[in-house]
């Protein structure tokens, strides 16, 4: 078995998996504000869309890397360690990022003010994500 072929596939369905629970964290909340919003006649604001999409980056995050791992002279076990680790990172920032989307998502729905403090935190979820990419893509040299 190809210990680094592993750890090249995990890094990609394990971000994917994060960012799938994160959409659907945030997603929820997204409808359920729009809900709220139609019951009182009030315009549901369609940017509540960002919040629930924002966690899909850590998908394209992890087939980035996926990428760089398969052309990688590395060890296999460094390649598997370092799959399943940022792997899990990536997946953990979009879960993060999920559940800020939701708050942030709620909280505009209600007072219709403070996107762009909801939108910075959501985008320190995504740094997590970001740094992981980074650092092991300078780790594969």
């Amino acid at each position: 078995m190809n210990f680094g072929a592993l750890g090249t596939a995990l890094v990609m369905g394990i971000a994917a998996i994060g960012s799938a629970i994160g959409i659907g964290i945030a997603g929820q909340s997204s409808i359920g504000a729009w809900k709220k919003c139609y019951m009182v006649n009030k315009a549901a604001p369609f940017i509540l869309t960002v919040f629930a999409g924002a966690p899909l980056t850590q998908t394209i995050y992890g087939f980035l890397l996926m990428q760089q791992m398969k052309g990688s002279s590395a060890d296999p076990a460094f390649l598997l360690g370092l799959g399943i680790a940022s792997g899990l990172a990536m997946a953990f920032s979009a879960i993060a990022q999920g559940k800020a989307g939701a708050a942030g998502a709620d909280s505009l729905a209600e007072t219709g003010k403070g996107f762009s403090q909801y939108i910075t935190v959501v985008g320190l979820c995504e740094t997590v994500a970001l740094f992981a990419l980074v650092f092991s893509m300078v780790a594969l040299g």
